[in-house]
């Protein structure tokens, strides 16, 4: 079997026999991968560790015909905040499981890999409850489904903007408002989001419009992906 070495993100683990594990990741070069990592189940090695979720690692693998096998993993970021935080946890989670949803198998998207890890050392540096839809509204917008957030998408119109319209991708104003109802709060925040004040959104103190933005951006996320995230329920409980 070829043997070949990338950089990746461990998104999910699941078992595997009564020893081994499948590791499910993003990798630099090869896009979504899924590898067995074999007998780390059976011993409490250090290579088991270097390969939970949101690892950051580079990989030795040999190429198989349905699921590679890794035979090195070299930490390069763990991410301690976040395995320390149930909250920071919770928004991470949600965070790798949408790549795993997104990401192709055996296409390499570098620019996805870079946003990822991007997003996770967000989440292990801020602890602003933005950061996870804010990763969701960047990413839809990197798939080609962003939202209009600077005026109606029926009009034009850049005051009152009222609604969000999914099916239509963005906001409505008073005139035509139809969609979701969306606070002047809300609109600031992903208008600056979106529009190249990310930094400054994740400064300002959590308010309601917060969590409104939190949960628009996890319904259009959702809807995006056709399936509800399983963390976000971990998210709704810290």
């Amino acid at each position: 079997m070829p043997l070949y070495r990338d950089a990746g993100v461990v998104l999910r683990t699941y078992k595997l026999g009564e020893a081994d594990r499948i590791v499910v990741l993003l990798t630099r070069g090869r896009g979504k991968v899924r590898a067995v990592a074999k007998g780390v189940r059976k011993t409490r090695s250090k290579f088991g560790a270097r390969l939970e979720p949101t690892s950051h690692v580079n990989l030795q693998l040999h190429e198989g015909r349905e699921l590679d096998v890794v035979t090195q993993a070299e930490s390069v970021e763990t991410f301690p905040q976040i395995r320390a935080d149930l909250d920071r946890l919770g928004r991470a989670a949600a965070i790798l499981e949408v790549i795993d949803q997104v990401a192709q198998e055996g296409e390499e998207n570098e620019p996805l890999y870079e946003m990822l890890l991007g997003g996770l050392r967000t989440v292990e540096n801020r602890t602003s409850p933005l950061v996870t839809p804010a990763f969701f509204l960047k990413l839809l917008a990197a798939d080609g489904v962003g939202l209009m957030t600077d005026e109606c998408i029926e009009c034009g119109r850049t005051d009152e903007l009222v609604a969000l319209d999914l099916e239509g991708g963005g906001f409505r104003c008073a005139t035509h408002r139809d969609g979701l109802a969306v606070s002047p709060g809300a609109v600031v925040l992903m208008q600056q989001i979106l529009g190249g004040g990310l930094s400054w959104a994740l400064d300002q103190p959590t308010t309601a419009a917060t969590w409104e933005v939190d949960h628009l951006a996890h319904t259009a996320m959702e809807r995006h992906i056709d399936r509800r995230l399983k963390a976000l329920r971990l998210i709704e409980h810290t």
